[in-house]
């Protein structure tokens, strides 16, 4: 009896979490249609049930929400892993052009979802009182690790082996280009994706490349 009321359990868990799936599916299209300050009534009508619905699955607004920058973690992270990983094979064009595609696929995502990327970094969602982590800095962790580890590997191909200095520069350069991108898209003046990606990836290579000396302090 037991074991059949596992079985049953269980196909439950799969239903739930299949629920769950369409819920964040649902609340990504009601921020796209009614934009980052979208409201629960919005996600709940686009799920085509009630709040008190979503709330059995999520708990809470707050819960909805970290499910969200889950799913979008996923997405971005893949694609930028995707572009970097792809320049350093065997056909790739080299660091400074993986560098390149690694901060494109970022302002990309910015660029084609822009109301999923400011409901994310805004956490209209998010009670802190309630969630004391924040997933933007767990996604930014994320994503810095990542970076770090390309930044390692170039190093091992040059004959160093410096992990510390690859993690600094690994989430200092995330950090580089996440205030770019939140300032482009949120005061825009005209730049384009491909300019502001060509600007960035400059000035990061700049201390990729091999960063020159520092002047010596004189009194």
């Amino acid at each position: 009896m037991k074991t059949a009321r596992d079985r049953r359990d269980s196909r439950w868990d799969t239903h739930r979490e299949q629920r769950r799936v369409e819920l964040v599916a649902a609340t990504i299209t009601a921020v796209r249609r009614h934009g980052a300050g979208v409201g629960m009534d919005d996600i709940a009508a686009e799920a085509g049930t009630s709040k008190t619905a979503v709330y059995r699955h999520f708990r809470d607004r707050t819960g909805l929400y970290v499910a969200v920058c889950g799913t979008v973690a996923k997405v971005l992270v893949g694609q930028i892993r995707k572009a970097t990983d792809r320049e350093f094979g065997a056909s790739g064009r080299g660091p400074r052009f993986a560098l390149s595609e690694g901060i494109d696929a970022y302002l990309r995502l910015i660029e084609s979802d822009r109301e999923v990327y400011l409901f994310v970094v805004h956490r209209p969602l998010l009670d802190p009182a309630v969630h004391a982590a924040d997933p933007v800095t767990d996604l930014v962790a994320m994503i810095g690790d990542h970076v770090a580890g390309v930044i390692a590997k170039q190093f091992r191909r040059n004959g160093q082996d410096d992990p510390a200095r690859a993690r600094s520069w690994g989430h200092g350069l995330v950090g580089l280009v996440r205030g770019a991108a939140d300032d482009w898209i949120t005061r825009p003046d005209g730049t384009t994706r491909d300019e502001l990606t060509a600007r960035l990836t400059d000035l990061a290579w700049a201390g990729l490349a091999g960063p020159a000396p520092s002047p010596e302090v004189t009194a």
